[in-house]
């Protein structure tokens, strides 16, 4: 087809086309004999001949069908630059983004997450907003503390969940002097680490320890939770006078006494503190280095698990209220000190 015929097909479709785009048509073949005027080799482009093109791509469906000077891709990367510079130019007027988050509020975002590792960012919050705080759900999800996926509860998280309620039974041997071995049981609970009662003997039979399980937790004091090891000594009389009391009795895997955690700690540091430095000489001399210990246990000896507190709560004793005294305890194998005033 001669450019003549061309030509004058298009001279009779101008008639049916809308007059806009018969004027944006004209506009673009302007245009571009303009910048053939400008050099007969290669027109060189301005940054108002990229805009121009770049608008009429944007508004004008049959923009490809007149260009000649270039490619449809070259105008279209005109296009994206001329979008990031506009927004570069936004972004440089004012402080780009949200506003920060504060070193408090991330720190709280993370406490609660972590304090609470089975609430989702809803949850999270929802608890911000009660206490005042508006942030974006964004925000939460960046910030929290991720838990880590477990198929089940670990062994930590029940004993955490079980500690007001959970004691933990266990017995271990001690020899005397006349090579005879005593078996000491203790009664730990795992809140305040405190000793409810212990007892010695010679010969633990399973109707002895049942029986000193009722002992421990007279009149509907029991707790709910039993912690004990595998021992043949706990057998079904034991058993059932557990059940009578109420009580869920747990038992530790075989051969873990990381379950058992907190009793085998306390069984160590009766040792080391105080049957390793003497001499057993019966049962009636261990049972009241026992209770001797478990007083000083009690009352003064302070526990990193308790944030540094004693079983039963120690006040603090500030400058004030006097000098510093020493006073003997278990027969001058320890001592606690006191403030005492002049």
């Amino acid at each position: 087809m001669t450019p003549s015929v061309r030509a004058l097909l298009a001279f009779v479709a101008s008639f049916f086309r809308l007059r806009v785009s018969l004027q944006l048509e004209i506009l673009a073949l302007r245009h571009q004999l303009a910048l053939y005027h400008r050099s007969s080799q290669r027109p060189p482009v301005q940054p108002s001949d990229r805009i121009l093109w770049s608008w009429l791509a944007r508004h004008w469906a049959r923009w490809r069908e007149v260009l000649v000077f270039g490619l449809p891709a070259t105008v279209l990367a005109w296009q994206r630059t001329r979008f990031r510079a506009h927004w570069a130019r936004r972004t440089r007027a004012g402080r780009p983004g949200r506003p920060a988050i504060g070193k408090d509020l991330r720190e709280l975002i993370r406490e609660i997450s972590a304090a609470n590792p089975r609430w989702g960012s809803p949850c999270i919050l929802g608890e911000l907003r009660k206490l005042g705080v508006a942030v974006a759900k964004s925000t939460v999800e960046k910030y929290r503390v991720l838990p880590r996926p477990s198929p089940s509860p670990s062994w930590r998280a029940f004993l955490k969940s079980h500690v007001p309620e959970l004691v933990a039974l266990d017995f271990f041997p001690v020899p005397t002097v006349r090579f005879k071995v005593l078996f000491v049981r203790i009664v730990l609970a795992h809140d305040r680490r405190k000793v409810l009662q212990f007892n010695v003997t010679a010969h633990p039979t399973a109707h002895w320890t049942a029986q000193q399980l009722v002992e421990a937790f007279p009149w509907e004091t029991a707790p709910t939770s039993l912690l004990r090891d595998r021992d043949a000594v706990y057998g079904a009389g034991f058993q059932r006078r557990g059940a009578r009391l109420g009580m869920d009795q747990i038992l530790t895997a075989p051969r873990s006494p990381w379950q058992h955690a907190v009793a085998e700690q306390l069984i160590g540091s009766i040792r080391r503190e105080c049957l390793n430095q003497v001499m057993v000489f019966s049962e009636g001399h261990l049972r009241r280095l026992l209770a001797s210990y478990f007083q000083y246990d009690h009352r003064w000896r302070t526990h990193l698990a308790l944030a540094m507190d004693c079983p039963d709560a120690r006040p603090v004793q500030p400058p004030e209220q006097g000098s510093v005294v020493a006073f003997p305890e278990v027969g001058g194998l320890h001592h606690h000190y006191e403030r005492i005033a002049a």
